[in-house]
C-alpha cells in the first residue's frame, strides 16, 4: 500500500548529531534538552551508529557503568540500516516494524540527510498504526497481563484523532478527553 507521501516529506532535516566520544552523560543530557529518543553518532561526516534511549538503558544503566566513562561509540547500534528520502513512507514503516526499531536514519547516495521516526509518520499517516499494533500485540500479549485500562499511542476510536496517550477502555482505544467524557 503506497500513501504518496515520500520519506523526505516527512522526516526530520536536521537531526541530532554526537560524535562516539561522546559520553553517555552527555548524550542523555542532549536527548532531554532536545527532547529525543534518539541521537544520530557520526564520525566527520560519515553515520557510524544511532544511540537510543533504549540502548542507554538495557546497555549502560543496567549493567551499572558510570556514565561520565562510557561513550556513544561504546555501546551505540553499529550496523544501521537507512532509507531513501524518496521511497514512499509505507516502506518505510515495514522497515521499522520488521527490525522493531522507532528510528531510520535517511541516506541519499551514501549521504545521511535526515532521520524518520514512527512517530512521523503516524503523524502524517495515522491510519498505518494498525501494521505496527498487530506485531506489538503478539509480542507483548505474552507476558503482559491484561488490564482494565492501559495507555497507548495511536488513533482515538471515538473521535478519530492522534494521540500519544490512548486509554483502552471496555476494547475501546480513546483519547483522554474522549475518556473523560465516557
Amino acid at each position: 500500500m503506497k500513501t504518496g507521501y515520500k520519506v523526505c516529506d516527512t522526516m526530520t532535516h536536521e537531526p541530532i548529531v554526537v560524535t562516539p566520544s561522546t559520553t553517555l552523560q552527555e548524550c542523555a543530557n542532549t536527548m532531554a534538552k532536545h527532547h529525543v529518543g534518539a541521537l544520530i553518532v557520526k564520525d566527520k561526516d560519515k553515520l557510524v551508529g544511532i544511540l537510543t534511549e533504549q540502548d542507554i538503558v538495557r546497555k549502560a544503566v543496567i549493567k551499572g557503568v558510570d556514565p561520565k566513562k562510557v561513550t556513544a561509540g561504546d555501546i551505540m547500534e553499529k550496523n544501521v540500516r537507512t532509507i531513501s528520502p524518496d521511497k514512499d513512507i509505507f516502506d518505510a514503516l515495514i522497515i521499522m516494524r520488521d527490525l522493531n526499531i522507532r528510528h531510520l536514519p535517511v541516506s541519499d547516495d551514501g549521504k545521511m540527510v535526515g532521520l524518520l521516526t514512527l512517530k512521523d509518520i503516524l503523524k502524517i499517516e495515522p491510519q498505518l498504526f494498525d501494521l505496527l499494533i498487530e506485531k506489538f500485540e503478539l509480542r507483548e500479549e505474552a507476558r503482559k497481563p491484561i488490564h482494565h485500562v492501559k495507555e497507548h499511542e495511536g488513533i482515538c476510536q471515538i473521535c478519530g484523532n492522534y494521540s500519544e496517550e490512548l486509554i483502552e477502555k471496555d476494547n475501546t482505544l480513546m483519547c483522554q478527553s474522549c475518556w473523560r467524557e465516557s
